[in-house]
């Protein structure tokens, strides 16, 4: 009998053959459920079995001793951060250095994406405590919330004041530059006030590619523990399926490259650039990430202790995968 799993994920366009039934299992019936902001806690969700999670959340959980969810290393959202960090088209700022003594707003201040971005800064020399922190909206579109999230420091992490739209700061110069997973409205545009801080970020991430080994991973799959218990070999059944989906999408875009003029041109360079296994889902493959990342949560304030590799994927640690190297080559 096959299983039907509720699955929210965001609207990742390689998650479409999985979503039209191109893709399909014995085992599992899966309802795509596309969302636009991230479910916060899929254990008590009641609509969902299993969905995209923030990596960041889920090691806070895991610190916090919660076991409701079960992660699998699965990264649904993995990318480079330097072309996050974006500053006003005049500005001075053009390395991740000069940043260093200035005033950087933030989105989120524990959000997956931000903590790699803050370690990328770090890599170039810049640590917390050698700038000043704002989290806010970023712009008059986006809700007022709480993004600090309990981790504010008066006279260096605090709230944007009046709760002003960031991209108003920057335009202004009363913020250097602003950390964003996704660009504002008109950012690509000719007349863009604004621009990347790193006018070739492609060579700075591959650079730092060459130094660590891996693509980030900000967004994870999570499933009900209460679920995994019933169906125990379900997580690995919708990993699976979730690489396969992509598997076909991406030999489509090979196929169908004219969605827009040089996707072509990018496909032939992820495809030079990266070892062929950079996104590969598994515990041994992604061991020195996902080592990193918790890293970088205990250094930055954002668990109490310094989680393992196997703290966070106790279920997980125990499957094979092609070992690699710092490099990403494998070993």
């Amino acid at each position: 009998m096959r299983i039907t799993v509720r699955l929210a994920v965001r609207d990742w366009d390689y998650y479409t053959p999985l979503a039209l039934g191109d893709v399909t299992s014995d085992r599992l019936d899966v309802k795509v459920d596309r969302v636009g902001t991230l479910i916060g806690n899929v254990a008590a969700d009641p609509h969902h079995d299993a969905a995209e999670m923030s990596f960041s959340r889920y090691a806070s959980a895991r610190a916090s001793g919660e076991t409701d969810v079960i992660g699998v290393p699965n990264f649904v959202m993995r990318g480079f951060r330097h072309r996050c960090i974006i500053t006003a088209k005049n500005s001075p700022v053009t390395r991740l250095e000069h940043l260093a003594g200035k005033k950087i707003g933030v989105t989120g201040w524990r959000d997956s994406g931000n903590t790699w971005t803050r370690a990328a800064l770090s890599h170039a020399g810049v640590g917390i405590e050698d700038a000043f922190w704002f989290a806010g909206r970023l712009t008059e579109a986006h809700p007022i919330t709480d993004r600090l999230d309990g981790f504010g420091r008066p006279g260096r992490i605090e709230a944007v004041p009046g709760e002003r739209p960031m991209m108003q700061l920057l335009e202004t110069g009363e913020l250097d530059a602003v950390f964003t997973p996704f660009m504002p409205e008109g950012f690509f545009g000719p007349d863009s006030r604004f621009r990347h801080v790193l006018t070739d970020f492609r060579a700075e991430e591959l650079a730092y590619f060459h130094e660590v080994g891996y693509v980030p991973g900000m967004h994870l799959l999570g499933l009900k523990a209460s679920f995994v218990a019933e169906h125990p070999w379900l997580p690995e059944e919708l990993s699976n399926l979730l690489d396969e989906s992509q598997r076909v999408w991406l030999e489509k875009r090979r196929k169908y490259a004219d969605t827009t003029p040089w996707i072509i041109d990018e496909l032939g360079h992820v495809a030079r650039d990266l070892p062929a296994h950079w996104n590969n889902s598994g515990f041994a493959i992604n061991e020195p990430m996902i080592a990193d990342f918790a890293e970088q949560l205990h250094l930055q304030g954002l668990t109490p202790m310094l989680l393992s590799p196997a703290d966070l994927f106790p279920h997980h640690n125990d499957q094979t995968s092609t070992p690699t190297s710092r490099t990403g080559v494998p070993a």
